[in-house]
């Protein structure tokens, strides 16, 4: 049975850890103080997923002159007449009078640059400041912005502050640039401008161009061809390590990530309809989320966010994706696997949203619609989180105890998989641009089908020659630790049962680097485990175990050993009880 947020806290709680993280989260059941945007909506529980409006857009909120197809255009007057243009004026580069492209890698550092603000003007001054990530794969710095009105704006200062951060994403796909147009309008507006007045509450790093390369290409994977968000586990990218850098030093208690989504292409050619939604929005969905922060993503955040899209004449939808083959008329909410931002970021237990607009595939139609659905959609976001700052603190400790404290008990979730179910979605008939609703065979990631399960062990074990796996793990926030001495301690190992080579698959098919894999199965056996100096410990009593498990876990798709990180499944193993010997934590 499931309950919401404010249900939760008058629950009876097994012992004293539990019970006084409880008594510190309490206020959750409090209102949000008010602030300038619309904030939370009463707790609701999460079930099946809902309708979104299907309505047509509300003359009062937009322009609702005839909008001209481009002669490219995928679809005729009839479908474009569905998304007439906000009446809104957007500050960017791509927006100037003329313009035909997007804001350039170049324009967007020089506004990044004109909004810097680190000298404070006064106790509760605004301050921006320019955090460099490295380059991309072709030299592109990347670069955030940092709006904080905290005194000592530095990392150490922001964790030890009371105010959570929010970290927003865009374009980590290179042909999706809505999202990273509509950072630039967000950043503008908390560096000068209406949301501003936020940052007592909050503090917000913006990186709105994950991947320059494939900006700057129009095309969606780095320079390497990897797809920087199917990289955030594996860390192979310099994109996907400088979000990880974001994660790790500023530790968000919610993260956003921005793109957009196939408007035509396979949905026309299997369904003989046009996607219809302004938004697709989903939270992070894999194994072992932390409960309470699914109900937070759902509760305080998303619920708020369709609301406020339905306010401006926009409306949204749960994400959705379908496979390449042209047969398979399955349609899948996201994918479950520990590999997206979204995903990996819930595994760092921050509430993990992502947000797509219908962009890809259409060039700039429509463009002034989709960036002011981001714009909507996240300052729904930020306000949220002003609104619930206390509880989101208060949240994530909570948590982050709860997590730490399972080592060495009950199960843990190797592998989940989507339950499949029927949906009737709603899309738009190519040639009319009326309302057209499909039932569909759905793919549900709101309640997961447990594949595998382990026992929990206390941590895993790791030969001294994986310094890679190591650097990786640490490269994510995980605490590693060196074994000092010879000691022996109850575990288990790994017995090989069968291996294959393969790809690693995602909802839609192959993914686009097409990464091999090694597929293995495997059964645990019990051991004692004799360590020597130079190997690693990799405790589970730490608040990113669920990240650790997804990452040594060998028999997923995901795994450091099915992508040849650790060099050999007899380098690693489960401990399952609390190491005797002495261990050293890395700096």
């Amino acid at each position: 049975m499931r309950m919401s947020l404010d249900r939760w806290t008058h629950r009876p709680h097994r012992h004293l850890v539990v019970g006084l993280a409880l008594l510190a989260i309490a206020a959750c059941s409090a209102p949000p103080k008010p602030v300038s945007l619309p904030i939370a909506s009463p707790p609701l529980a999460i079930t099946a997923p809902e309708r979104a409006p299907t309505a047509a857009a509300p003359a009062s909120a937009a322009t609702v002159a005839p909008v001209e197809a481009a002669a490219s255009a995928p679809y005729g007057q009839a479908v474009a007449a569905r998304f007439p243009d906000p009446a809104v004026t957007l500050r960017t580069p791509a927006f100037e009078p003329g313009r035909s492209a997007f804001t350039s890698n170049a324009e967007l550092r020089q506004l990044l640059r004109g909004l810097v603000r680190e000298a404070p003007g006064g106790p509760n001054a605004t301050q921006v400041r320019l955090l460099a990530l490295g380059s991309s794969q072709s030299g592109v710095p990347i670069e955030a912005l940092l709006f904080t009105r905290t005194a000592d704006a530095s990392v150490m200062g922001l964790r030890a502050g009371t105010r959570p951060t929010v970290l927003l994403v865009g374009q980590q796909h290179g042909d999706e640039p809505a999202g990273s147009e509509a950072l630039l309008v967000l950043a503008q507006d908390l560096a000068q401008g209406r949301l501003e007045a936020l940052l007592d509450r909050i503090n917000v790093v913006i990186l709105p161009r994950a991947n320059p390369d494939g900006a700057q290409d129009n095309r969606r994977v780095t320079a390497s061809g990897i797809d920087a968000n199917r990289d955030h586990l594996l860390l192979r990218t310099p994109e996907a390590q400088a979000q990880a850098q974001l994660v790790r030093e500023y530790r968000p208690a919610v993260v956003v990530d921005a793109h957009e989504y196939t408007v035509v292409g396979r949905y026309l050619e299997k369904f003989a309809a046009v996607q219809r939604f302004d938004a697709l929005v989903q939270y992070a969905t894999t194994a072992n989320l932390p409960e309470f922060v699914t109900r937070a993503a759902e509760e305080w955040f998303r619920r708020p966010m369709l609301a406020a899209l339905k306010r401006q004449g926009l409306n949204g939808e749960w994400y959705h994706t379908t496979s390449n083959d042209p047969a398979d008329k399955k349609v899948s909410m996201g994918s479950t696997r520990p590999d997206t931002g979204r995903n990996v970021n819930g595994l760092t237990n921050a509430v993990s949203i992502l947000i797509d607009t219908r962009g890809v595939g259409i060039g700039r139609m429509h463009l002034k619609r989709r960036v002011q659905t981001h714009v909507v959609a996240i300052g729904s976001v930020l306000a949220s989180a002003a609104g619930r700052a206390t509880d989101l603190v208060k949240l994530r400790q909570y948590v982050d105890n709860e997590v730490s404290a399972l080592a060495c008990q009950g199960e843990v979730v190797v592998e989940a998989g989507p339950t499949p179910s029927e949906y009737a979605l709603t899309m738009l008939d190519p040639e009319t641009g009326a309302d057209k609703v499909v039932n569909v065979a759905w793919d549900s990631a709101l309640q997961l089908r447990n594949l595998k399960a382990r026992a929990r062990p206390c941590g895993y074990w790791l030969g001294a020659g994986e310094a890679d796996a190591v650097q990786r793990l640490r490269g994510l926030g995980v605490i590693v630790q060196r074994i000092d001495d010879k000691g022996v301690v109850r575990g288990e190992t790994y017995r090989e049962l069968a291996r294959e080579a393969g790809v690693r698959e995602d909802v839609p098919g192959a993914s686009f680097d097409a990464g091999g894999v090694v597929r293995v199965q495997v059964e645990t056996v019990p051991a004692l485990l004799d360590v020597v100096p130079g190997s690693w410990y990799v405790p589970l009593d730490q608040p990113l175990a669920n990240l650790v498990v997804a990452a040594l876990e060998p028999d997923t798709q995901n795994s450091y050993f099915a992508n040849g990180i650790v060099a050999e499944i007899a380098n690693l193993a489960r401990v399952m009880a609390r190491p005797e010997f002495r261990l050293s934590v890395l700096p």
